[in-house]
């Protein structure tokens, strides 16, 4: 039985593979694609998009793997049927229920990795990503930003250099401290401001402290607001907003905690945070879909039946998924159901259609 569990599983793993290799070099050259167009803007040179295309790959696995998983498991398990495979492994007393432990723990194994990949992988190289090609496409030559989780947005802005700890949903600023030296690089002023937005053409820092410091002495001042002039704008900002796809879990828990003290919305991070601890059944529901589509009505029919059925249960879910998500937005749904949903909805289609065959 350990045979013929480690075929099932080498066989279901190369079918895997194959299909997300295949979809995740489509997926690269089509973002090559689109930056192509934007090659020539300001700094933004043809090793800066290949770069940028290269470090989006682990998110563009993270995404795919639950389709690649259904695709794959249908492939391989097909090819096993039409090799008639499965019907002697069925002869020797192999239980189809057996054959679906055997899928699934390889699933569970993959499924692992990849999660993996999206909590230690995906945050880091995609900010980066983000942060190399707004800095490359923007027009500010003096100007200079680094996004670290830990200590915040930094920007230097002339002479001036700032530092941002949160920069919310709406654009505004949390936590902005501006550091203000002069041409022998001095410090000469240092300003706090509790909150920033950009209103009317101008940025407008609320509830600030301001120091400056004199030859001989420090003079402290407490402003509710205060009009700050810089060069920094908002549409360059907003490339390093928080993208809830590039969170990890534990990282979207803080934020969702963070926004929630602070009075901000949380609903958009709510729902990724629990997209995210879904994932596994997602995955684990895709390649327990594959199985009674082989041992029941596709088992004679051919590869590319089983692909176009493969893609539209995929495109089924990613729309059942992102319809439940807006409706949460929308509507006030409590961010949990709408995560959950589609993969249950589909667990339950896959599980009545192996009672029928088991």
């Amino acid at each position: 039985m350990k045979k013929i569990d480690k075929y099932i599983a080498s066989t279901v793993f190369s079918g895997i593979l194959i299909v997300l290799l295949v979809l995740v070099g489509l997926f690269t050259f089509f973002a090559f694609i689109d930056e192509i167009d934007d090659i020539g803007k300001q700094r933004y040179e043809l090793s800066h998009a290949i770069q940028y295309v290269l470090l989006e790959v682990p998110q563009h696995i993270y995404d795919i793997f639950p389709s690649a998983a259904l695709l794959g498991s249908l492939l391989a398990l097909g090819a096993l049927a039409n090799n008639s495979e499965l019907t002697v492994m069925r002869a020797a007393g192999v239980s189809i229920l057996s054959i679906a432990v055997s899928v699934l723990k390889l699933g569970l194994a993959l499924t692992i990795v990849v999660m993996l990949i999206g909590e230690m992988v995906v945050p880091y190289s995609g900010q980066y990503a983000h942060n190399m090609r707004a800095m490359a496409q923007s027009d500010q030559a003096n100007q200079q930003m680094v996004f670290n989780r830990r200590y915040g947005f930094w920007a230097r802005d002339g002479n001036d250099f700032i530092n941002i700890r949160t920069i919310f949903p709406d654009g505004g600023f949390g936590g902005v401290s501006l550091y203000q030296v002069d041409a022998k690089q001095h410090l000469r002023a240092l300003t706090y401001a509790r909150t920033a937005y950009y209103e009317y053409g101008q940025w407008q820092l609320y509830e600030v402290e301001r120091q400056t410091i004199g030859e001989e002495q420090v003079t402290r001042q407490f402003l509710p607001k205060v009009t700050w002039n810089a060069i920094l704008k908002p549409a360059l900002v907003n490339i390093v907003v928080v993208n809830p796809n590039q969170l990890s879990s534990v990282g979207l828990y803080k934020y969702v905690q963070y926004l929630k003290d602070n009075g901000q919305g949380t609903k958009q991070y709510e729902l990724a945070f629990w997209t995210r601890l879904s994932y596994p059944i997602v995955s684990a529901t895709m390649i327990f879909l594959a199985i009674p589509f082989v041992f029941g009505s596709l088992r004679s029919v051919s590869v590319g039946q089983r692909v176009l059925v493969g893609a539209l249960l995929g495109v089924g879910f990613h729309m059942l998924n992102q319809a439940t998500g807006n409706v949460a937005l929308v509507y006030g749904v409590y961010p949990a159901i709408s995560a959950f949903l589609p993969p249950v909805v589909f667990l339950l289609f896959a599980i009545i259609m192996m009672r029928k065959i088991v």
